[in-house]
């Protein structure tokens, strides 16, 4: 039974509860929320389901959730409100509000601008250095910060569009060094306050506090993440504070209804009072909607096909594409065992935000664009059997992947080259840091020390290669394979992701460890 708050100024579809239930039904979806806005008026806000399997509380629309990297337009707003400030402009270069701050690469240190932070065309490959905030990581934002010097660009600068998070965590310390705040207590202030976002939290531990929240749940137990019974997870290994910047933000349905407001009202909107209340200028709202990148257009499989943008760009923490003709600004947010997603097509002045506290990821994208195909006025699509369709190939290709790599394994005939002690020591790579692999009753276990909880043994895969057995299986597995030295000591380690559709902030590949009296 669904709970609602607010009051319906708008038609949502008649049916709208049945339609909803009956997805998480079939996907085994604890709780969801939504929020709809339209000719900004508050249409719906409303909780349905539980937030914790297992447990009797129900989702209700003041619930917050983890919203993922739908909160990269709020980074994208707080420095929106310091252009309206003229403390720095877009276009500025980093470097010249935080001259500590450095890229691998010299001459983009020199170039790399306020607007570059933002749009992912750093030259940065995808997902770079999300293992230093993803799982939670005792990290400091600055410490982060100064490790991406380290980090090898995969591409030219401006060259093309590859997402990455570790540049919203770049601006949420540039956000800190120009306002003298942190980024939590500027967007709290600055943002959240304005904007009538009341119980948004901006820090872990204030999520965590707050009785009505939801758990985070995912299928962990099968061949490849996505598959096997919904449990719930560890709510505090998600993501380090010193990531939040790129995902952090935890809110509410009726709260992301007044970023709704804010959003299409291009940087106003009108309170409970009537009072109109200016979070930042329609100057600014048109750079952040503006395109700045083009980024690829996909080609979805089967009944998906249909709803593929014909095209597809990047703006100020939002995605600007095209759907039945018409232009939509939209985001999707994922931590783990959470997902967001926010989509709006200003034109026709509607927004609808969705929060869920479930992998399941057709469950809510299917009704989301089934709600703005009602606000289009289009034909009925059952976008979630469409969605069903694209993960069962997603994962059935990641099975099959799985298997033939299998096949070409030598297996037990593949023996380990040195003694098990002799694999032992402490490692580090120039961005991430230390690892420590030590010998434990006979075999060998490793500890990311920088991630508290990422620990586990290692079991051998064939030759020099191990696969990590992590004492938390919801972590993704690893292979690590030791690289030997003319003189038979290990001289690295490289690692990459079991599972073929891993999440890509699992960035095992970016990663090269050398001994530590070696150096970096």
């Amino acid at each position: 039974m669904a709970m609602v708050a607010g009051t319906a100024t708008a038609a949502p579809p008649a049916d709208l509860d049945m339609r909803v239930e009956t997805a998480m039904r079939s996907h085994g979806v604890p709780g969801m929320a939504i929020a709809i806005v339209e000719d900004g008026k508050v249409s719906l806000t409303r909780g349905y389901g539980v937030r914790r399997l297992g447990s009797p509380e129900r989702v209700d629309a003041d619930t917050i959730f983890p919203t993922g990297s739908t909160g990269k337009a709020i980074t994208s707003a707080a420095l929106a409100v310091l252009v309206d400030d003229g403390k720095l402009g877009w276009d500025d270069k980093v470097i010249d509000h935080m001259p500590w701050f450095r890229m691998y690469d010299p001459w983009v240190t020199n170039e790399i601008t306020v607007r570059d932070l933002l749009v992912h065309r750093s030259g940065l490959g995808l997902g770079a250095g999300d293992l230093m905030f993803v799982p939670t990581s005792s990290r400091s934002r600055a410490d982060t910060v100064r490790a991406l010097r380290h980090i090898k660009p995969a591409t030219g600068f401006r060259s093309g569009y590859a997402y990455d998070n570790l540049l919203y965590a770049v601006a949420g310390q540039l956000i800190e060094e120009v306002s003298g705040q942190t980024w939590e207590v500027f967007v709290r202030e600055r943002v959240l306050k304005p904007a009538g976002m009341g119980s948004s939290v901006t820090e872990q531990s204030a999520r965590f506090a707050n009785p009505n929240r939801a758990w985070p749940h995912a299928r962990t137990g099968g061949r490849v993440r996505g598959m096997g019974e919904q449990a719930v997870l560890d709510e505090r290994r998600t993501l380090g504070d010193n990531g939040a910047p790129a995902g952090g933000l935890s809110s509410s349905a009726n709260d992301m209804a007044h970023w709704l407001q804010v959003q299409l009202g291009q940087g106003t909107w009108t309170n409970a009072a009537g009072e109109p209340i200016r979070v930042f200028s329609q100057a600014q709202s048109r750079q952040m909607w503006t395109p700045a990148v083009l980024t690829p257009t996909p080609t979805w499989p089967g009944k998906l096909a249909a709803a593929a943008p014909k095209f597809s760009a990047y703006a100020l923490g939002w995605n600007v594409r095209d759907y039945r003709g018409e232009k939509m600004i939209d985001h999707g947010g994922a931590i783990f065992g959470v997902l967001a997603y926010v989509v709006m097509v200003p034109e026709r002045n509607f927004g609808i935000a969705m929060l869920m506290n479930a992998e399941d990821m057709p469950a809510m994208r299917g009704v989301a664009l089934e709600l703005v195909d009602h606000y289009l006025g289009a034909p009925k699509t059952d976008w979630v059997a469409a969605f069903d369709e694209f993960m069962e190939l997603r994962f059935n290709g990641g099975i099959e992947a799985l298997d033939a790599a299998a096949k070409s394994r030598v297996g037990s005939t593949g023996k380990a080259s040195l003694a098990t002690a002799r694999y032992a020591g402490r490692y580090r790579d120039s961005w991430y840091g230390e690892i420590d692999i030590k010998q434990d009753k006979g075999g060998l276990r490793i500890d990311f020390t920088r991630t508290p909880g990422m620990v586990g043994r290692l079991e051998h895969a064939q030759h020099d290669t191990f696969r990590t057995v992590w004492d938390d299986p919801t972590i993704e597995p690893a292979y690590l394979t030791f690289g030997l030295s003319a003189e038979g000591k290990v001289d690295r380690i490289t690692l990459k992701s079991v599972s073929p559709i891993a999440d890509f902030s699992y960035d095992y590949q970016d990663l090269l460890f050398t001994p530590e009296d070696k150096g970096s």
